[in-house]
């Protein structure tokens, strides 16, 4: 087994395997102080690195340490120099009022917190840590489209640009050493018995035709030798490849957003917010999936990521018109066979009259049955509006496929997110 030491160093000459190392030891803690600065994050700047914080006596390591030894009796009421009654007097306190949280005192030492800056990589890895759309599965299709190319060893026959050279080349040298691995060895006999002939330098007849001789057998073997082809087609070798059909994981996510009139400007940030983050989630994660962006007041549109995020378009509140245009898109383009189907839907979940009762029906008899997962984000900073109650009832005849939270402020925001696509396998289709 081989080992790679990456010893590549990073800004201020910092060594890159130290810093993963203490990036996985302090896991925890990093991750909390990510979680926590998220809170105060903008819409433009929540992908960035930045710094964190993490209490000194957090990151304190564990030291060896010789004993008193012998054999003691001991009582132990929480410190070795006292006994059970012994009274001890508290550190004296003093000074005036600081800008500190504690008293000033003469007494006492401490240390600071330790501060260190991560990088935007390292922000998004713990921001999305442990996250996975829920139920995700391989679907097997009947008729696959999907195939994977493999390899599978070598042929003799194949298209010229399949051609393994080394290979080939390979079985070339061996092919000529097996044929004529005999003749080579009687040339070298009889070169050194012509050499010792040659080096005695004799005078008669006898050894120059001997010698002749010797020259005249190493000619016709060589010539025998070099009769065999440097490659023949015998000796070619071809990658053999195979298409191989494999199960296909592809996902979609609908991203549907309420901006009527009742969405007040800064409901509709923690909803662009929350998608944004979805957004990142996704395509820090997963190759194979495609995002739909649809908007709707008293009409649905689908749109693009541009106008999802930055149009100021608004109008009324019918929900189901969004809902509706879901189901169609999902019968059009997206079958259940091929796909893995996700919603996401933001609204403050104030809806027209009657209307709730359309979308927990179009949401029961023409979406809920075809997708992995549907998760419903309120964002109100009062009571419940009536979209809520009727979703309730659908929550309850579909509890794994139908998820619901309730965001009131934008420090919410990503632990709902949490929520709602944690990792999860129980109810996997």
């Amino acid at each position: 087994m081989s080992y790679i030491i990456d010893r590549r160093l990073n800004s201020k000459k910092k060594s890159t395997v130290n810093r993963q190392r203490f990036l996985r030891r302090y896991k925890q803690h990093i991750k909390r102080a990510v979680e926590e600065a998220i809170h105060d994050r903008s819409i433009s700047d929540i992908e960035r690195g930045g710094e964190v914080t993490i209490p000194r006596r957090d990151i304190s390591e564990p030291v060896f340490h010789h004993g008193q030894g012998g054999q003691n009796t001991r009582i132990y009421p929480g410190n070795k120099e006292f006994v059970t009654g012994d009274e001890f007097q508290r550190p004296e306190s003093g000074g005036g009022g600081g800008s500190g949280q504690g008293k000033a005192s003469n007494q006492g030492e401490g240390e600071d917190n330790f501060t260190f800056s991560i990088s935007q990589e390292e922000f998004l890895d713990f921001m999305f840590e442990d996250l996975e759309l829920p139920y995700l599965v391989r679907k097997q299709l009947k008729d696959a489209t999907a195939f994977e190319t493999r390899r599978a060893g070598y042929s003799t026959s194949g298209s010229p640009d399949k051609l393994h050279i080394v290979r080939s080349l390979r079985a070339a040298h061996a092919r000529r050493i097996a044929l004529g691995g005999g003749d080579r060895k009687e040339i070298r006999a009889l070169r050194k018995e012509l050499w010792a002939l040659e080096a005695m330098q004799p005078a008669d007849d006898a050894a120059q035709e001997q010698m002749q001789a010797l020259r005249d057998q190493i000619a016709e073997l060589d010539k025998k030798a070099r009769r065999l082809p440097f490659i023949d087609d015998f000796d070619l070798r071809y990658n053999n490849l195979v298409k191989v059909p494999v199960p296909s994981s592809k996902a979609v996510m609908f991203c549907v957003m309420d901006v009527s009139g009742s969405m007040t400007q800064s409901i509709k940030d923690i909803a662009k917010r929350f998608f944004i983050l979805l957004y990142l989630f996704l395509q820090r994660n997963y190759k194979q999936i495609e995002l739909v962006f649809v908007r709707h007041h008293t009409h649905a549109k689908e749109v693009d990521e541009q106008e999802f995020f930055y149009s100021r378009e608004t109008g009324g509140t019918i929900v189901s018109s969004a809902l509706q245009m879901t189901a169609d898109i999902i019968d059009k383009r997206y079958s259940p066979a091929d796909w893995n189907i996700y919603v996401a839907q933001a609204s403050d979940g104030d809806n027209w009259d009657g209307d709730s009762a359309t979308c927990s029906d179009l949401l029961m008899k023409r979406i809920l049955k075809k997708v992995q997962y549907f998760a419903y984000v309120e964002i109100t900073t009062g009571p419940h509006q009536n979209l809520w109650y009727e979703y309730e009832q659908v929550h309850e005849a579909f509890p794994d496929e139908f998820a619901m939270q309730h965001i009131t402020d934008a420090g919410e925001i990503y632990p709902v997110f949490r929520k709602l696509f944690e990792k999860r396998t129980e109810g996997a289709a």
